[in-house]
């Protein structure tokens, strides 16, 4: 898959590398403005489905909550009921009368007990009826209050209520008309019941039941509402999956509440839980929420065809608007490009002929300050500087025969000055002036190092040599009072170092060493010290002078890797104030060699006491010349 796809990349890098330029400006013209436009598209119409789906949603879910709310209120009603019917005194000790009771106290209890169930119903017109059922036989039935509890017995919700022990259940009845009720009309609509099992006064004894009902299209009084939004629909799930909703809505034209439900996963989540699905390409959203109180599943169904239908449009038009820029893109590119182009032909067939061999071509009058006419511009200075060139090739390959003559004379008489040294030593030798031979022999390695430059690196061996040469003979001015120590370690012999990067360190430290010397016998001790440290070589020449003073030893550290201009005006200041060039341009020149060559975390650094030390740490990567790391010729 992974090489399928390089293929298919350079397939399509060598077929534009074949197309022309001005076909390459208009598709990257076309591009650059074509994706952000797609890429706009895209984001708005998204940003405009998201903000319909977000008001969609929110809207559907206050239409769920207020029919909550509603639901809410209407069991508290349906409750506060049930306590007010099992809460009368008269009514109880009825309803546990032990005997048959007289005509004149049944009227008493119809007249004043009944009666005022009655007008409490009147008062509350969503009550549909308050029945208490029981199974005393001394109680005479009193229509519609008061009734034996065998009119029940075959209903199938009537062992469930025995199971509660006196926790209210709730049941949905298609139809709560009793067989053999006196005059009482047909209730085929749903109600929403409230059942009880009530006691007798030992609160152990099945004394009846209380019934409450309330009609279906009042206890869920937003699903049965027919004024409401014609896309979605309030629908309730009953145990048994039993479906209720106003079936007349315009959402379910195309299919049915009990087809839309089968195709919704119903949850115990008190919460609201949204789920969108498809019917026979047909988009739904649902939003349920679970009310345990009841049993009932409560699901708003919100049919997405109208909103569908208004983003297919949206998506059209921004199609159609798209296509057209994209035409109205290639035309512009086309008419601005072949004007740029027309001339950028004239330079090309201008470079063929400077290609061929000819630099004397004409050039073409091409004119203008836009890029095009600068280009062509720059392009008249480079044939005029390419025929300057060639001129100045010329003579310099004359002038470089003329410096490789002066390069052979320089080379023999090098030779005639060390061969001149060597006579001077034999003849020292000869006359028994050893400390002359002695003298001419360092002298003669010093300036052997120093002419013979073939390379900038040596070993550090090398350069430890040529310090000992040079101390042997500045100890001649000072009269052996310069004493050299090494402290090699042995992994650092051939540690790799830049070519006369020592001496001038050396000679820092005798300068400034024997300037002001303290020591009582008026020796300078010079010590040179290497070590490996990890990944780094640290060489530190330490001598045992004046020191420098703390407010001049960190300017001193500061103007190793000054610019070039500041470093100039605080020399000009230890001039002025010293009166002697102590301004450490051999250290700087050293510090700034090591950092080309290295890297600026290697280099020179200088730490000093007054009247006790001064010592240079020279910083190098650890490199071994001829060794495994690196390999010299």
């Amino acid at each position: 898959m992974r090489f399928t796809a390089i293929r298919w990349l350079l397939g399509i890098r060598a077929f534009t590398f074949k197309l022309s330029l001005q076909v390459k400006l208009i598709l990257s013209f076309v591009f650059v403005i074509f994706i952000p436009v797609v890429l706009f598209s895209w984001y708005t119409l998204n940003e405009e489905y998201a903000s319909a789906m977000k008001e969609l949603t929110e809207t559907n879910e206050n239409v769920l909550e207020v029919e909550k709310i509603n639901i809410d209120n209407n069991i508290e009603l349906m409750r506060w009921t049930g306590q007010l019917a099992l809460s009368n005194r008269e009514m109880n000790n009825y309803l546990q009368i032990e005997q048959f009771q007289d005509t004149a106290y049944v009227l008493h209890i119809k007249k004043d007990v009944v009666n005022s169930f009655q007008y409490f119903l009147f008062n509350n017109p969503r009550i549909a009826n308050v029945r208490l059922f029981t199974d005393n036989i001394y109680v005479n039935e009193i229509w519609p209050v008061i009734l034996q509890e065998s009119r029940i017995q075959d209903k199938p919700w009537h062992d469930e209520v025995m199971k509660q022990s006196g926790v209210p259940w709730w049941e949905i009845q298609e139809n709560v008309a009793l067989t053999g009720a006196p005059s009482e009309p047909s209730q085929n609509e749903p109600f929403m019941t409230y059942l009880q099992e009530f006691k007798y006064a030992d609160n152990v004894t099945h004394n009846g039941i209380l019934e409450i009902s309330m009609k279906l299209s009042n206890f869920f009084s937003q699903t049965f509402d027919s004024v409401q939004d014609m896309n979605s629909q309030l629908i309730v799930v009953a145990r048994g999956g039993r479906v209720f909703s106003l079936k007349e809505s315009p959402v379910f034209e195309q299919h049915s509440a009990e087809q839309l439900i089968n195709s919704v996963k119903l949850t115990s989540n008190t919460d609201i839980e949204t789920v969108r699905f498809k019917v026979n390409g047909q988009s739904y959203l649902a939003f349920q929420s679970y009310i345990p109180s009841i049993d009932v599943h409560l699901i708003n169904m919100v049919s997405l065809a109208e909103t569908m239908e208004g983003i297919n449009h949206s998506r059209v038009r921004y199609i159609v608007l798209i296509l057209l820029l994209v035409a109205f893109l290639v035309l512009l590119s086309y008419s601005m490009q072949a004007m740029i182009l027309r001339r950028l032909k004239a330079l090309r067939e201008s470079m063929q002929q400077v290609r061929s061999g000819n630099f004397n071509v004409e050039m073409p009058p091409i004119t203008g300050t836009d890029e095009v006419g600068e280009l062509a511009f720059h392009y008249r200075m480079l044939i005029l500087k390419i025929n300057e060139l060639i001129q100045e090739q010329a003579a310099r390959h004359a002038a470089g025969k003329e410096a490789e003559l002066r390069a052979l004379k320089n080379q023999i008489d090098s030779h005639f000055l060390f061969n001149t040294l060597e006579n001077v030593k034999m003849l020292a030798e000869i006359e028994g002036q050893y400390l002359i031979s002695d003298i001419m022999t360092s002298l003669g390695g010093m300036m052997r190092y120093s002419m013979e430059w073939k390379r900038d690196y040596v070993m550090l061996s090398d350069e430890i040599q040529q310090v000992q040469h040079y101390v042997a003979v500045m100890n001649i001015r000072y009269d052996g009072r310069l004493d050299l120590r090494l402290l090699i370690a042995p992994e650092c012999i051939k540690q790799e170092s830049l070519k006369m990067s020592l001496q001038p360190a050396v000679e820092n430290s005798i300068k400034h060493g024997m300037s002001r010397m303290h020591s009582s016998d008026g020796k300078l001790v010079i010590t040179i010290s290497a070590v490996r440290r990890d990944q780094a070589c640290v060489i530190e020449i330490t001598d045992s002078g004046c020191g420098i003073p703390e407010e001049k030893l960190d300017l001193v550290n500061r103007m190793l890797r000054m610019e070039e201009s500041a470093y100039q005006e605080v020399r000009q200041l230890f001039v002025r104030k010293d009166n002697q060039e102590s301004n450490g341009i051999g250290l700087r020149n050293v510090d700034q060699r090591l950092v080309m060559s290295y890297g600026a975390e290697y280099g020179i650094q200088i730490e000093s006491q007054e009247g006790s030390y001064t010592r240079i740490i020279m910083t190098l990567p650890y490199r071994v010349m001829g060794g495994r790391m690196d390999i010299y010729d």
